[in-house]
C-alpha cells in the first residue's frame, strides 16, 4: 500500500506521533514499525529492528528521534525508554557472509520480515522506512525519512542502531586493527587506511569495492 488508508489523514505539523494517532483513528491498531542499520556499512552485520509502541502517554517515549540524530548517550537512554515502554519489538541480525551472498537490499527486505515476524503480537498496520517492503502480511505504508516523522519507526531505528553498535564494539576486540568501535564498520578514510594494510577480515562484506580492491591487493603490498 502506498497511500494511508481511507479515514487516516495526517497534518504536516502533525508530530512525530501524528501518523500513528491517524491510523488509530481509522480504527487501525496496534501498529508497528520497522527500520534497519548498517546497510551502508563495508563491514559487520545488518540489524533490523521492529517495534510496537502503546496508545496515549505510555507511548510518548522521551527523547525520541531518528537515531542517527542523537549523540551515543543519548541513544543509550532512548533505547532503554523504548524497551521500557513498547508493547513488543525485536532485533534481527544478518552476518557479514548473508549480506554478500543475497545482495544488500534482499538482506534488508529479508531482515524487515524477519523482525516483523519476530513480535509478539500481530500488527494491524506496518510502517516502514524510506521503501516499501512486500511479504509482511499485513497492510503498511512506506515513508518517506521515516525515522523521523513517525514514532514507531524511529523507535525501531533506536533499536537497531544501538544493537548493531554493541555488536560492531563487541567486534572489535576481535579485530581491533580496524577500529569498528569508532566507525562502526562504515566506509571512512581511516577504514579504508587499515583495509589497505591488513587486507579484509571475515566480517567485512566482498560486495564493498573498497573491500574487493583489499583482498586482491598482493600481500607484499600491505
Amino acid at each position: 500500500m502506498s497511500v494511508l488508508p481511507r479515514g487516516a489523514t495526517v497534518r504536516r505539523d502533525a508530530g512525530l506521533y501524528g501518523y500513528e494517532r491517524a491510523l488509530r483513528r481509522a480504527g487501525l491498531a496496534p501498529i508497528a514499525g520497522v527500520d534497519e542499520a548498517g546497510r551502508g556499512a563495508c563491514a559487520g552485520p545488518l540489524v533490523a529492528a521492529a517495534a510496537v509502541l502503546p496508545e496515549g502517554r505510555r507511548g510518548i517515549v522521551p527523547g525520541l528521534a531518528d537515531s542517527k540524530l542523537l549523540t551515543a548517550p543519548r541513544r543509550e537512554a532512548c533505547y532503554a525508554e523504548v524497551l521500557d515502554r513498547a508493547l513488543s519489538w525485536s532485533v534481527v541480525v544478518l552476518p557479514a557472509g548473508d549480506c554478500d551472498e543475497l545482495g544488500m537490499h534482499v538482506a534488508n527486505v529479508e531482515a524487515l520480515r524477519r523482525a516483523l515476524a519476530r513480535l509478539s503480537m500481530s500488527p494491524a498496520y506496518v510502517l516502514t522506512d524510506g521503501f516499501g517492503v512486500d511479504g509482511l502480511g499485513k497492510p503498511g505504508l512506506a515513508v518517506w525519512k521515516g525515522d523521523r516523522v513517525a514514532a514507531c519507526i524511529a523507535a525501531a531505528s533506536v533499536i537497531a542502531k544501538v544493537s548493531r553498535d554493541r555488536i560492531m564494539c563487541r567486534l572489535h576486540e576481535h579485530f581491533p586493527q580496524y577500529g569498528f568501535d569508532v566507525h562502526k564498520g562504515y566506509c571512512t578514510r581511516e577504514h579504508d587506511a587499515t583495509l589497505a594494510e591488513h587486507g579484509p577480515c571475515p566480517e567485512h562484506r566482498r560486495r564493498f569495492i573498497n573491500v574487493r580492491t583489499a583482498d586482491q591487493a598482493p600481500a607484499e603490498a600491505r
